[in-house]
């Protein structure tokens, strides 16, 4: 059973960082590629960032380039998103998540002065 767990979260100022992480298991994380997806309250679900199995390949929405950074790390079967420069507007609950749809319970990031 994929089992995904999220932490990290919290209450940020403007202009500050957080590093989330995401432990799985379950199945064989490194053989996978993986994701990064948000929701804002009353909103949709977007798609933050994206990393292959190998951690060489990854690609970012565009409200987040440049911000967040993702990685992992296969050997302690951990996905991470670095998260800098954080704004009002990233304020959501953040999920990892497969390419095949299985996501952990979420993580809140609330950005606020």
């Amino acid at each position: 059973e994929v089992q995904l767990v999220e932490s990290g979260g919290g209450l940020v100022q403007p202009g500050g960082s957080l590093r989330l992480s995401c432990a799985a298991s379950g199945f064989t994380f490194s053989r996978f590629p993986m994701k990064w997806v948000r929701q804002a309250p009353g909103k949709g679900l977007e798609w933050v960032s994206a990393i292959n199995s190998g951690g060489d390949d990854t690609s970012y929405g565009d409200s987040v380039k440049g911000r967040f950074t993702i990685s992992r790390d296969n050997a302690k079967n951990t996905l991470y998103l670095q998260m800098n420069s954080l704004k009002p507007d990233d304020t959501a609950v953040y999920y990892c998540a497969t390419q095949g749809g299985s996501r952990g319970q979420g993580t809140q990031v609330t950005v606020s002065s």
